[in-house]
């Protein structure tokens, strides 16, 4: 997903997106420990995403960007 549409999404399609890669972030890390991941980069662009969508809400709470979207 790109910025892009991150910035298009509003405050709580964003919220509910964040909390569905969070898990996925947690059950891919548990399934690591236990068996070996089909793709183990995975991990990595789900945490990329993550930071990625907080930053466009931290962006929002502090005004730095436009609401449009909100």
């Amino acid at each position: 997903m790109k910025i892009e549409e991150i910035r298009g999404k509003t405050g709580d399609e964003l919220e509910i997106e964040l909390q569905k890669m969070r898990r996925e972030v947690f059950d891919l890390r548990f399934k690591s420990s236990t068996q070996a991941l089909t793709s183990p980069a995975r991990i990595r662009q789900l945490r990329r995403l993550v930071a990625r969508m907080e930053t466009v809400l931290s962006e929002r709470r502090l005004g730095l960007r436009g609401n449009s979207a909100s």
